[in-house]
């Protein structure tokens, strides 16, 4: 298999002998009017046939050669330049999606999905769609142009001026155009982007769509954005249609002065008959590609508004994540924080100089009002968000001289909203854990207390459930979220409302199946439901970033402070 730049280099070649072979004909027509005006005096006879006939035969073998050659030139520059566009399409959306991934959480927190799936998807299609068939269009009208131009030249230097006269018009109205279209262009691909995240996000939320009867309300927003898209488009499509009449108006200048003062050339004997036809039809050849330059600056404009999109996305900078650690011991699951203060990018602050310790194989719970700071706890533990100041241990280790995958590689978590993937139930709980046995699947599921009902199900295990789960009730995606997991065992659990979709009878046996986990692992549970952590063997309670009371369920109760309030009112309203 040739490297990329050996096949676009031998896809070049292709392309231009094909030109090569397809502007032949019209030099042959001329010959074949030399052969039939000036017979034995022919341009021809000079090679050694001097009858009309041998000359005739000579003239068809050598049209048989160049449509042969024509067509194997063509078959090879048209797979060449697929497969070169498909091998950089793939290459590019692989590099740009790693690229993605490996962004901080913020970035995912700002952008809407629809826009990155937009350019992961659309621009890079643009960009494969150029090189199927733009860059052969440019290549091909480089050879055309030039080659007639050499023929022309050596033919008659005065006609070839006469020909040329309104070139430079034509460039200069090119490069107009093409300014134009590049700022068009870049406004559809904006619009675009826009009604692709409004779809996206509409799409995921078409349950709350229709229980809240907003179908008409959303489809007249769509259609605002498809107007502002349409609109766009609008203005792209009046602005590359005037191009080509423009261009024709001043390609026919040429044209009429080739058949006027090449007619005159001719009929005083200062131009050969056989010249003055071939270069009739090669005028066409000269000046008509460039009618094509409008839509080649169309397709251009549209893939750089493309590339650049991508390119902005794969400059968007990844944070450098430095290993400082040589040694690496099995995790216990033991976690400090100490001193940390932070506030995400917004400014938003968070926690001053926040102080704790969690033990190993303990559970220890956070509780305490919405945006008091429970969440962060975990994005600042992932490494999702790294804080201002202080230090985050795992045992005792610094998690800032630890590589990501190393901090992520020995936690478990379990969020609020579990996102499954379309797939099977099996698939599902085995994420992550690639290798493990169909028993120890089942066994994760059976502590996750999903096993009984995904035995009720038509297919068991090998259930298709749908994209992100569709197929299954909150709790049940709950529960098989548990499950995988409870099977990558790793020495620290996090379940983040881990059972807040979950009815209380249900809740009571994940909660025993919890306590079995517990005993050799690290569990931080995140939870408004106080009936979740009443049997942590922490709680910390938390207000504005700041923890305000800790101790046991039990120890929190006789101090009649805020977690004791919030444990009288959630009785209150069972």
């Amino acid at each position: 298999m040739p490297t990329q730049h050996l096949a676009i280099a031998i896809a070049t070649t292709c392309s231009i002998f094909n030109q090569v072979f397809d502007l032949l004909p019209e030099i042959l027509l001329g010959i074949a009017v030399d052969i039939v005006v000036n017979k034995q005096d022919s341009f021809i006879a000079g090679w050694g046939f001097n009858t009309l006939f041998s000359q005739l035969l000579f003239l068809g073998a050598l049209c048989l050669i160049t449509w042969t050659f024509e067509s194997i030139f063509q078959y090879l520059y048209i797979i060449l330049w697929r497969n070169i566009g498909q091998y950089m399409q793939h290459t590019l959306r692989i590099e740009t999606y790693t690229h993605v991934q490996r962004l901080e959480m913020s970035f995912f927190e700002e952008k809407h999905t629809g826009e990155l799936i937009a350019i992961l998807n659309d621009d890079i299609n643009q960009l494969e769609r150029f090189l199927d068939n733009g860059v052969n269009a440019i290549i091909q009208i480089i050879t055309s142009t030039l080659m007639t131009f050499a023929v022309f030249i050596y033919t008659s230097p005065l006609l070839t001026l006469c020909t040329l006269m309104s070139t430079p018009f034509i460039c200069a109205l090119s490069w107009i155009f093409q300014h134009r279209l590049s700022f068009l262009h870049a406004a559809v691909r904006k619009k675009a982007a826009l009604l692709n995240s409004k779809l996206a996000h509409n799409i995921a939320g078409i349950s709350t769509i229709k229980s809240y009867t907003t179908e008409e309300f959303e489809i007249k927003k769509i259609s605002e954005h498809s107007k502002n898209y349409m609109r766009a488009n609008a203005q792209l499509i009046g602005t590359f249609a005037a191009f080509r009449p423009l261009i024709r108006m001043s390609i026919v200048l040429g044209f009429v002065a080739t058949v006027v003062v090449g007619g005159w050339l001719a009929s005083n004997n200062l131009l050969n008959v056989g010249a003055y036809s071939t270069l009739v039809f090669l005028t066409q050849r000269l000046l008509w590609p460039f009618t094509e330059l409008a839509d080649i600056a169309n397709d251009y404009k549209r893939a750089m508004a493309c590339a650049k999109r991508v390119l902005n996305l794969l400059e968007t900078p990844v944070p450098a994540h430095t290993e400082c650690m040589n040694t690496f011991y099995p995790i216990q699951g033991a976690i400090t924080f100490e001193n940390v203060s932070f506030s995400y990018p917004d400014n938003t602050k968070v926690f001053e100089n926040l102080s704790f310790i969690i033990p190993k194989h303990t559970t220890v719970a956070f509780v305490g009002a919405t945006g008091s700071g429970k969440s962060s706890i975990v994005k600042l533990l992932l490494r999702f968000y790294n804080p201002q100041h202080g230090s985050i241990y795992i045992d005792n280790y610094n998690i800032q001289a630890l590589s990501l995958q190393k901090v992520r590689s020995c936690i478990s978590l379990v969020n609020q909203e579990p996102f499954l993937f379309a797939g099977t139930i099996y698939e599902n709980i085995a994420y992550g854990s690639p290798h493990a046995l169909a028993e120890e699947v089942e066994q994760a599921a059976m502590i996750a207390q999903a096993h009984s009902f995904i035995m009720r199900l038509p297919e068991q295990y090998q259930t298709v459930i749908g994209e992100r789960g569709q197929k299954l009730s909150g709790g049940q995606k709950q529960r098989i979220s548990i499950a995988r997991a409870v099977l990558k065992n790793n020495a620290l659990f996090i379940f983040d409302e881990a059972t807040s979709a979950m009815d209380n009878e249900t809740e009571a046996a994940i909660q025993q199946s919890l306590a079995k986990i517990a005993q050799n692992h690290t569990t931080i549970i995140i939870a408004h439901r106080l009936s979740t952590v009443r049997y942590a063997d922490l709680i910390y309670v938390l207000d504005k970033g700041n923890i305000i009371e800790q101790g046991s369920h039990q120890a929190l109760l006789a101090h009649q402070g805020t977690y004791a309030q919030l444990w009288r009112i959630q009785e209150s309203t069972m």
